[in-house]
């Protein structure tokens, strides 16, 4: 009998992208760095990268594989606005298939201890859950966080305006919490100020145990005496004489009594003065509690707004904008300093600000135009310490730091004009060299003393390189210089006076390869583009029109509407 499984189906969910793992090229002319350091805390290595969010994190998870600690997204929502001319159902699949893509990566990307964060709508909240529980798992699934988006009367003539939207939190590791409460110092308003008693801030709570389950008859073990500073024995009696029981065993009491910490007071009663024992509780050095799951208390999308147009202009403010207070407020309960933020939906760069002015490293990807436009002139800002919104008073952030920016390199295999698949000939030999250490699953770092030594999987397992057509004493000449040792990969154009097979036999040290042979059937070269194109997808049946008059042209041939701005649904394009 075949084992069943609970999970999530959908149109096309046994198709997978078989995605090349691109090399990332720096373009100095981008990356930004302050004039000079602010602190010794600065954080200068950031990454902004430009190109497609599902090759991008490919190109990641080689390096950053269970190194990110928090990664926080907020995707297309997928509205349906972009559907209207399509088969009903379809767009659910396709946003299905494309989400599903990338978490599996970001999964990979999460260190043991990290967590995910999406920010999602009442469209597919529901559907991203299961999905992430089929991904992750239902025992890493933390909490369903509400944001309150709106903070003014809505005068819509509809009966229902949505005025929230889903923060789903996932761990890496199932049953692992590892997050922060929220600092309160109104905490310590409960406790008695230092006085005679104690030099720290204290309450002291009545060990007899009150409330619910506190008879003697709920615990039996926990009803015996407690010999008082007089030397009478006190036994847990209620007001109204019935047996109560205290609320730590005798082991416990015990130990207090041992420590000296057991408290002793006279109270009056109707029998006269008693002798009455309490625990003594002091007040936390770093006062906290839980945080709740409904989050009222942060920006709201016309809040947000106003900050934007401080920073892009009355022309630039991105329509749905998270507030940088939300994105502090995960990192405060998900990272320390230094770790590691990754956002693949970069949108507006909002991820990327608030890590900079709190000390986190990270890991922006953005596909759309507005990465030059929107992220890098505010960056910059950041940077240069001239935002004074969002988070800035907050965190006293003064500028500082810098990111590098990176594209993704073009596909490594492309067709000459006979349509023979070659080698890229934008590529030069270090990146050729880096990008098959990428598909070999090879660290690139090349060796200034050995010229062969072009990258590493093992201490003592090497690969090398080159478009050359290598003879038989080449060959022999690198297999002397590696020695019995070591063990190298040659990848080059072509080998010849030797077969492969006697190639194996004479020289055991050395593994060939040709390129780009090697590669071909490895991934689907030349695809640069893994967003949402909805002029791709099949259209359903028109509906005939009462009124051609009135149907409007787009809709009478079946096109979806030129402003619906589904290609970038994916691409990174959402705010």
């Amino acid at each position: 009998m075949t084992k069943q499984k609970l999970e999530l189906t959908w149109i096309g969910k046994e198709k997978r992208p078989k995605l090349e793992p691109r090399i990332l090229v720096e373009d100095p002319t981008k990356s930004y760095h302050a004039k000079q350091r602010v602190s010794e805390n600065d954080i200068f290595d950031n990454r902004l990268i430009f190109g497609d969010n599902l090759l991008a994190l490919k190109a990641l998870e080689q390096e950053f594989a269970g190194k990110v600690k928090c990664v926080f997204i907020d995707p297309p929502y997928n509205t349906g606005s972009a559907f209207a001319h399509y088969d009903d159902g379809l767009e659910h699949s396709i946003w299905l298939g494309l989400i599903r893509d990338r978490l599996e990566i970001i999964k990979r990307l999460l260190s043991e201890d990290g967590s995910l964060w999406i920010t999602i709508d009442d469209n597919e909240a529901h559907y991203l859950k299961v999905l992430c529980d089929e991904i992750l798992g239902r025992g890493c699934f933390v909490a369903s966080f509400i944001w309150r988006k709106v903070d003014s009367p809505n005068d819509n003539k509809v009966p229902i305006t949505p005025d929230h939207e889903y923060i789903l939190c996932f761990s890496k590791s199932p049953g692992l919490r590892p997050f922060k409460q929220q600092p309160d110092n109104s905490i310590v308003d409960a406790y008695r100020p230092p006085d005679k008693e104690s030099d720290k801030p204290y309450r002291d709570r009545l060990l007899k145990k009150n409330g619910k389950s506190s008879l003697r008859t709920d615990r039996p073990s926990m009803f015996f005496p407690i010999v008082a500073p007089d030397g009478t024995e006190v036994l847990p009696i209620h007001d109204d004489g019935r047996e109560a029981r205290w609320a730590l065993g005798q082991k416990s009491v015990d130990e207090l009594i041992q420590k000296n910490e057991l408290v002793w007071k006279k109270r009056e009663g109707v029998d006269g003065a008693r002798w009455v024992p309490y625990t003594r509780e002091y007040a936390p050095a770093n006062p906290s509690r839980p945080y709740p799951t409904i989050w009222n208390d942060l920006d709201t999308t016309r809040q947000t707004k106003a900050h934007q147009k401080l920073i892009f202009g009355e022309d630039g403010v991105f329509d749905t904008p998270k507030p940088e207070d939300m994105i502090q407020r995960i990192l405060d309960m998900s990272t320390e300093r230094n770790d590691i933020v990754l956002d693949s939906f970069a949108g507006s760069g909002t991820t990327g600000a608030v890590a900079q002015k709190m000390g986190r490293r990270w890991i922006m990807v953005e596909l759309g135009e507005h990465c030059h436009t929107h992220i890098i002139p505010r960056l910059r800002k950041v940077i240069d310490g001239n935002d004074t919104g969002g988070i800035t008073e907050a965190t006293g952030w003064q500028g500082g730091g810098g990111f590098r920016y990176y594209k993704l390199a073009p596909s490594l295999i492309v067709n000459d004009r006979w349509g023979n698949p070659v080698i890229n000939p934008e590529y030069n030999a270090a990146q050729l060299a880096e990008a098959l250490c990428k598909l070999e699953g090879f660290t690139y770092a090349p060796s200034e003393i050995r010229w062969w030594q072009q990258g590493h999987s093992s201490e003592r397992d090497f690969l090398y390189v080159t478009t050359q057509n290598l003879s038989a004493e080449q060959l022999q000449a690198i297999s002397d210089d590696v020695g019995s040792d070591n063990s190298l990969l040659v990848c080059c154009a072509a080998f010849h006076g030797i077969t492969a097979d006697q190639a194996t036999d004479r020289w055991p040290n050395l593994t060939l390869k040709k390129i780009p042979k090697m590669v071909l059937s490895r991934c689907e070269w030349g695809h640069d583009d893994y967003s949402l194109n909805v002029a791709n997808l099949p259209l359903a049946a028109p509906t005939p029109a009462s009124d051609p008059a009135t149907t409007g042209t787009a809709a009478r041939r079946g096109k979806p509407p030129a402003d619906t701005g589904t290609k970038d649904m994916f691409g990174g394009n959402a705010p």
